[in-house]
């Protein structure tokens, strides 16, 4: 039913999205149809597999380096309550600084390559994996842990095999919001510069006015949020099999 119903709100989408298109009043040069962008996918498949490819690299480098940093600074933060006092308003920071701003300077640092791209994305993603992961381990009712400790186990073993465990389901939370933004940096840092890439391919078919390349990259680009969002939640079935129980029961 699930389904069904998302289909069917995409296919009224899609009819909306061929409505506007078909208007008099609408250009052909600011929005592309449906019909129209369904061609540029097959017209134009390699180029826009090509790029993608790129891209989908960056992403998955950038969220295999940020997964593992959010997960030690998390555990260090909750183990060690100086550093947390002082890492969390730091972590904050990061973040608040536009991306926008922060592109162009890490493309002069790393230059052209794919290191400004990787840095972007693990930055994005760093913040939700860590804060959200901390908040799953301070959420552990103390109970357990009194439990643990009067059954003679050591903190990392208290660690080991109830606070983490307990954890995993706000380490998901925060990896499928680091999946769907780790597209959006990726994109940023080809706009401020890059030699490849499906962000880069979307910027230039903008400025040479090829709106359906554009609509298709953008497709791609929501294709690939959407798979990354997926294969979370996939990996989430597998690992906290009893958060379905629950949400059944």
């Amino acid at each position: 039913m699930r389904v069904l119903l998302a289909a069917l709100l995409l296919g009224l989408f899609v009819l909306a999205w061929q409505g506007v298109a078909s208007l008099e009043s609408v250009d052909d040069l600011l929005v592309a149809s449906p019909v129209e962008t369904a061609e540029a996918l097959y017209d134009e498949f390699d180029l826009l597999w090509d790029n993608a490819l790129v891209t989908l690299v960056e992403v998955l480098l950038g969220l295999a380096i940020a997964v593992p940093l959010g997960v030690l600074l998390a555990v260090g933060m909750h183990l060690v309550r100086p550093l947390r006092d002082a890492a969390y308003p730091l972590l904050v920071a990061s973040q608040a600084i536009p991306i926008v701003v922060l592109a162009p300077i890490f493309v002069l640092a790393f230059d052209y390559g794919m290191g400004p791209k990787v840095a972007i994305v693990t930055l994005i993603c760093f913040l939700p994996v860590t804060v959200n992961l901390l908040d799953g381990l301070r959420s552990v009712p103390p109970e357990l842990l009194k439990l643990m400790r009067s059954l003679g186990a050591s903190r990392l073993r208290s660690l080991r095999s109830v606070e983490l465990p307990a954890s995993l389901p706000y380490l998901f939370s925060g990896l499928k919001i680091a999946a769907t933004v780790s597209v959006i940096g990726a994109v940023f840092g080809e706009w401020a510069g890059a030699d490849e890439g499906l962000g880069r391919l979307v910027l230039l078919a903008n400025n040479q006015l090829e709106t359906p390349r554009v609509y298709a990259g953008t497709v791609l680009l929501t294709l690939m949020a959407v798979g990354l969002f997926l294969a979370v939640v996939a990996a989430e079935r597998i690992a906290c099999p009893w958060t379905r129980k629950e949400k059944l029961v």
